[in-house]
């Protein structure tokens, strides 16, 4: 018993003490944020479990002024995952009374759910959901995954 209330308090105390606040002051993309911390200093943040078009790819301006129109200027929540490939911090961000904004990126037709990366399974409900309602980038009958655009770049590079 005393075990399991450790654990149990333990892990709250991680939760708890893992969210930072920020203020968002730049958007770089779709899942690509610049949040302003406490300290002043600027930290690039990859939004977890979803995945958005890139810019120069169909609707990736589209994603980026979604995520802009969200969370540009409001001060955030968010929790760190991990650590990329790019070094940057992969991050759960909630704003506007708890809004999660990957999911409000996916129900609006703005990005795909990352589902390589994330055991979030509402999320795939909600692209499923965007889908049959063909909004945001679901209205386009060719939409690319970014992944697949970015491996076909890599191709023609070789090339």
């Amino acid at each position: 018993m005393i075990k399991t209330f450790y654990v149990s308090f333990l892990f709250s105390s991680i939760v708890i003490f893992s969210q930072t606040k920020a203020k968002i002051v730049a958007v770089k993309d779709g899942d690509t944020v610049v949040a302003l911390l406490a300290n002043n200093k600027q930290e690039t943040l990859r939004l977890a479990d979803v995945d958005c078009p890139e810019n120069k790819q169909a609707f990736g301006k589209n994603a980026k002024q979604f995520t802009s129109s969200q969370v540009f200027g409001k001060n955030i929540t968010f929790y760190r995952v991990k650590k990329d490939r790019y070094k940057r911090t992969v991050a759960k961000i909630f704003y506007d009374n708890e809004k999660y904004l990957s999911a409000e990126i996916i129900k609006s037709g703005f990005g795909w759910w990352y589902h390589q990366y994330s055991k979030n399974t509402d999320l795939k409900t909600y692209e499923s959901q965007a889908r049959a309602k063909k909004i945001g980038l679901w209205s386009d009958k060719k939409a690319i995954s970014p992944w697949d655009f970015r491996k076909s770049k890599r191709k023609k590079k070789v090339s």
